[in-house]
């Protein structure tokens, strides 16, 4: 079953990519990730800043800067898992280093 961890934090307390390579936590939930094999895809986005939302309103373009939401938190990446079921799906969001300050949504795929 595939999953995808949508990574959700406020970007004012956002490590920088440096910081979060020496981070021991997050250096061990990568090695999980790579030792468990279920890993199909993921990457950290740009900052909110650099958003751009489309919506089609009456058959009028409307492009603007920046997230729909007004909020707090953002996605700010995903994973892409491939996983036995959603317990291991779990398992493995438990152990992202950004659980521990914003959190972690988990998705199924359609298939």
């Amino acid at each position: 079953m595939k999953y995808v961890l949508l990574i959700c934090d406020d970007e004012t307390a956002s490590p920088s990519n440096e910081e979060l390579d020496a981070d021991p936590v997050h250096q061990a939930w990568a090695a999980d990730l790579e030792r468990r094999g279920v890993e199909v895809f993921g990457a950290r986005l740009r900052p909110v800043v650099d958003a751009t939302t489309v919506r089609v309103r009456d058959g009028e373009t409307l492009v603007s800067d920046g997230p729909f939401a007004e909020t707090k938190d953002f996605v700010g990446g995903f994973v892409v898992l491939d996983c036995a079921d959603l317990d291991e799906a779990i398992e493995i969001a438990k152990g992202h280093p950004y659980a521990l300050w914003g959190s972690i949504e988990i998705r199924p795929v359609w298939e």
